[in-house]
């Protein structure tokens, strides 16, 4: 018996909730919809300009809210990560603590330095627009892999949001060694089209000869494949993945088990926040493979759990709320 179903890396980031209106973004001169990486003073200057007692913090990162849901859903994790001793990265670990999650460090081993935040905005049309700034998650690397933790593992998660980062790619590399000599399998997600779109040759350097389980969009399945139809790409994502799962947004989930293609229905909901949609499509999904659930059915579990989440603010869910979800679907 493997201790963890999953062992998870990537950043830290303290997540900073919040509804703005198109006229901010505008105004503020914000590019809609993607994930902007930001210094402190430019962070600073669009904290200010929200009022942010409406706002909602909690840990996160992408491959952390995947990591929290593995655990809200019963299944064991852990995430290797990057906080400084402040007030805010004492916040992230009490967060990741309260949710099961074993990590790498304590309020006492945390090095000093700026813990990450990343200022999640959200439309009227539940359109999700991130400025980060990484802080010390910035300098995540292969010191952080804790590999007893990571060898006693079912599976390796990796975000690809360490990718802009030599030292985040060189933690990637040495994880996904370290995982495919011991049996561990990989999973991976491209986390979003940007990092797809001006980091492709790392992505494809990561990625490498193949990976157990990826995970992407519609958008980021045809920039990674350089095709124009999503028949296309699933073609070429082939080559590189051996299982893989392309989420659609409103039109649900398309996985490839490595055998055969499964489409996973939608459930219909009125969406309100996007945000943490796929982290959570990808740690409801891996708590079911772990825990002996087929893929179908585990696309089915996503996608519910990813339903729940677009009809509420924030990018989880509560412990009930899963709990509920789990019990739904699965025996």
């Amino acid at each position: 018996m493997k201790k963890y179903d999953v062992y998870g890396i990537g950043n830290a980031l303290v997540d900073i909730v919040t509804e703005v209106s198109d006229d901010f973004l505008e105004k503020y001169r914000v590019e809609k919809g993607l994930m902007t990486l930001v210094d402190e003073e430019r962070q600073t200057e669009l904290v200010d300009a929200i009022h942010l007692p409406s706002s909602n913090m909690q840990c996160g990162g992408s491959a952390a809210n995947s990591i929290i849901a593995i655990s809200q859903f019963g299944g064991r994790s852990y995430y290797s990560c990057r906080v400084s001793k402040d007030d805010m990265g004492t916040f992230y670990l009490k967060d990741l603590k309260s949710n099961g999650v074993d990590t790498n460090l304590t309020s006492g081993t945390a090095p000093d330095g700026i813990t990450g935040k990343c200022l999640v905005m959200t439309t009227p049309d539940a359109n999700r627009t991130m400025n980060t700034f990484l802080g010390i998650t910035s300098t995540f690397s292969v010191s952080e892999i804790n590999e007893t933790a990571l060898k006693d593992s079912k599976y390796l998660y990796m975000e690809g949001y360490l990718v802009p980062g030599e030292d985040g790619q060189k933690a990637m590399k040495l994880a996904k060694k370290i995982a495919e000599e011991n049996g561990v399998k990989v999973a991976m997600t491209f986390s979003d089209p940007s990092m797809v779109k001006y980091f492709k040759p790392q992505m494809e350097e990561i990625v490498g000869a193949s990976v157990d389980l990826l995970f992407c969009n519609e958008e980021e399945a045809m920039l990674f494949t350089d095709t124009n139809t999503i028949e296309s790409a699933r073609e070429e994502l082939k080559k590189v993945a051996k299982r893989f799962v392309i989420t659609l947004g409103a039109n649900g989930a398309m996985i490839f088990d490595g055998d055969t293609f499964v489409d996973i229905e939608p459930y219909k909901v009125d969406a309100i926040d996007t945000n943490g949609a796929g982290d959570m499509f990808a740690g409801a999904f891996l708590y079911a493979i772990t825990n002996g659930h087929s893929y179908a059915d585990a696309g089915k579990l996503a996608s519910l759990a990813s339903s729940k989440i677009v009809s509420k603010f924030g990018p989880r869910l509560e412990l009930q709320q899963a709990k509920e979800v789990k019990k739904q679907l699965l025996p």
